[in-house]
């Protein structure tokens, strides 16, 4: 067909083009080819035109001879004539066209009017002629899934239905694997292939034209379409995978904004949180409560908290855990059941920061342990790892980075907890008292009462106003003023750790109250760059934070730093009151009581298992002796351990009285002349102090002293100098030495 080849046609069938203009000369053999090619690209379902020249010209003389061409050009375009469209015999009318010839044939089509030959060669036209916009090609019908793609080409009896599965699992550029099935009326074809192989491709065609009955060129053409629109949603799903997969932050009403403000700048905060614990249907367990809500609140500073929290089965730590994560915005949180050991370090690298990581228990967390500790002391996780470069395929070495940093939340059944998760989190024990046990019960009843389902109707609203206000917290840097002039206890080296906890509590209090507090701004210059200096936003500590991170470090710390756990700690109670009965009782001494395992089952509660675990702990610390029973079968026990337990509450010795950082603060003779410290109020090399923590004001896993009973607890610090008769951590301990005033 003069110049017109199957390359040509199969490359139009390819690109999937509908429309074809044949401009070919205005003589008798430029006639004659378009004759011949129009049945040809109509029986491939192409749209034919006609461009008709002026008798005995082609393109080049036109566009030569009648100036502008783009003008001329153009009306000839849109004067084109339509020669049909479909398959070869069928004659097609237009029901909607944007050209409006009428059905000619070359033979029949009329000359160009008169009046056009004669302004070949006279001035330029001044016709205002848009050029005719190409045919867009038009996109096949898709319908994408999350498990398959579906296209559909065609129609009637030559309609062709392409379905693709396991595109998501194709996130490199290099690889299209992927499951394909083909079908037309009854008949299919389905198989699994790499449609970036032309061998794969080819006997995919060659299979699947024998078992439809179509053409291989007609199901080229649909493959071709096929992959690049796989391409483009394989691109899509790429480019979503490696952006941050940040979630939205909710947008807030003014109601909702005011509401979250007032209860930021509630003067008893802490107290109206805790309010709120009881108000959602938490009962008891104030301290921890209020821990681990300033543990999730640390998540905005630099160095957060990490919590652990550990009871026996079924004493409600997940419980615990859930009523707190339930106060922080889901977009700020992530909760697992359980972690591999790589998963961490294959995270986004915005994934965790500043987030809660969640996990259900510390078994779960047992194989990403190292990758949990790394995360917690250095802030990030790196790692280097062998992958494939999409440019040359050679293996290369991969950097992965996952920056914090984060606040971890854990639970535990174990009493021995690993040393080195527990000197990097605070350990919360839930309180398995009887009275707490009761309290559980009431308020199990109570929700199945009217009140409370009001109750539970009332949850929503006020969780929805906490997780407001943790939006409305910033991420500021903090400043303690007094920070120098704190102390702390220092007699082993996990202290290091547990001071850093202390002074992070008193942080991340003073952060919780910062639209009570004026933030301040500093100007720090950048000596590595030279460049401009850098604006820095703070807010101070003050006493107040000083006082309740102090009271909190007392039951929290104090129990951490024990070196039984709370749980044993309860039994060696438990057991000291047994023996002391049946002294007074017997009349005897203490060597000269025994007792056994049920009996201390039956005043624990404990199961035979619990019992046997802490039995053993305390015979291995050398609180108890064993003595073989009778028939040699039971085992009888001695109390070794013969100090009177005077204070069953946890106290960390060594911190420093807030009445001498008031004094201090206000006094420039408290200080010294040499403005060293003042010096504590308690015996400098003596024995511990009677605990503090006496009368209504002493601190239990059931209630907390907050900063507005401060001054009515002054007296505590003066205590008398005398023998504590046993502290929380199982030994004495002599006070540490002040800095001399």
């Amino acid at each position: 067909m003069e110049g017109f080849t199957d390359e040509l046609l199969a490359a139009f069938k390819a690109h999937g083009i509908q429309r074809v203009m044949i401009a070919y000369d205005r003589d008798e053999a430029g006639e004659r080819a378009a004759v011949k090619l129009a049945p040809l690209l109509q029986a491939a379902g192409m749209e034919v035109w006609r461009i008709e020249f002026p008798r005995g010209m082609d393109a080049n003389e036109y566009a030569q001879k009648v100036q502008p061409a783009a003008k001329s050009l153009g009306i000839l375009i849109r004067k084109a004539a339509w020669l049909g469209k479909g398959r070869k015999g069928q004659t097609l009318l237009p029901t909607s066209s944007p050209l409006s010839s009428p059905l000619l044939s070359p033979a029949t089509a009329p000359a160009p009017p008169s009046s056009l030959v004669a302004d070949l060669a006279g001035e330029p036209m001044d016709i205002d002629v848009q050029p005719l916009a190409r045919a867009p090609v038009q996109e096949p019908a898709a319908a994408v899934s999350d498990s398959e793609v579906t296209l559909l080409f065609g129609d009637g009896v030559q309609a062709r239905r392409w379905r693709v599965r396991g595109l998501a699992k194709n996130l490199a550029y290099e690889v299209l694997k992927v499951n394909v099935l083909v079908g037309a009326e009854q008949n299919f074809h389905i198989d699994t292939l790499d449609l970036y192989g032309a061998r794969a491709r080819a006997a995919y065609l060659t299979q699947a034209a024998a078992e439809l009955g179509i053409s291989i060129d007609v199901l080229k053409a649909d493959l071709g379409r096929v992959l690049l629109k796989l391409e483009a949603l394989q691109d899509e799903a790429i480019q979503t995978a490696l952006k941050p997969k940040e979630a939205a932050q909710p947008s807030m009403t003014m109601d909702e904004h005011s509401a979250a403000m007032a209860l930021l700048k509630s003067p008893d905060l802490p107290a109206r949180i805790l309010a709120d614990f009881e108000a959602a249907g938490v009962v008891g367990e104030a301290t921890n409560k209020l821990v681990g809500y300033l543990a999730a609140v640390s998540r905005k500073l630099d160095r957060p908290l990490a919590v652990v929290i550990q009871s026996s089965s079924a004493a409600g730590k997940s419980s615990l855990m859930d009523a707190i994560l339930s106060f922080v915005p889901e977009e700020e949180r992530i909760q697992y059941s359980a972690m591999t050991g790589q998963s961490l370090f294959y995270m986004g690298q915005t994934s965790l920061k500043h987030k809660i990581l969640a996990i259900a228990e510390e078994t779960g967390a047992h194989r990403a342990s190292y990758a949990l500790k790394l995360l917690q002391s250095e802030g990030e996780l790196t790692i280097a790892s062998t992958g494939t470069d999409a440019a040359t395929g050679n293996l290369i070495t991969q950097e992965y980075k996952v920056e914090g940093p984060m606040s971890l939340f854990m639970t535990t059944t174990a009493i021995d907890i690993d040393e080195e998760l527990m000197n990097r989190c605070l350990i919360l024990s839930v309180d398995e008292n009887r009275e707490q046990t009761r309290a559980i019960h009431q308020l199990q009843r109570q929700r199945r009462t009217l009140a409370g389902l009001t109750q539970r109707h009332q949850k929503a609203a006020i969780l929805h106003v906490h997780q407001n206000a943790q939006r409305l917290l910033k991420s500021l840097a903090v400043v303690n003023p007094y920070a120098d002039q704190l102390t702390f206890l220092d007699d082993r080296t996990r202290t290091r750790r547990d001071h850093d906890k202390y002074l992070t509590l008193i942080d991340v209090i003073a952060l919780l109250h910062q639209h009570q507090r004026q933030i301040k701004t500093a100007s720090v210059a950048d000596n590595a760059t030279a460049g401009a200096p850098q604006t820095i936003e703070y807010i101070e500590a003050t006493l107040a934070d000083i006082e309740l991170a102090n009271r909190i470090a007392h039951e929290v710390l104090g129990t951490s730093l024990d070196e039984l756990p709370p749980q044993t700690r309860r039994v060696l109670g438990t057991i000291h009151t047994l023996v002391h009965g049946k002294m007074a009782t017997q009349g005897s001494v203490q060597r000269d009581i025994r007792f056994s395992r049920s009996e201390v089952r039956t005043n624990t509660g404990l199961s035979d298992t619990q019992a046997r675990v802490h039995l053993e702990r305390l015979c291995a610390m050398e609180y108890l002796l064993t003595h073989r029973g009778q028939r040699g079968q039971s085992y009888e026990y001695e109390l070794l351990h013969d100090q009177v337990l005077t204070a069953t509450e946890p106290h960390l010795s060594g911190l420093i009285d807030t009445t001498t950082l008031k004094s201090a603060s206000t006094s420039p003779s408290s200080r010294g002349a040499e403005l060293q410290f003042a010096p504590p109020t308690r015996p400098q090399n003596g024995a511990n102090a009677v605990s503090s923590r006496k009368g209504k004001n002493a601190v239990t896993a059931h209630e907390i002293t907050l900063p507005g009973d401060i001054d009515d607890e002054r007296a505590d610090s003066r205590a008398t100098p005398t023998e504590f008769a046993h502290t929380s951590y199982g030994q004495t301990h002599a006070l540490q030495p002040a800095l001399a005033a």
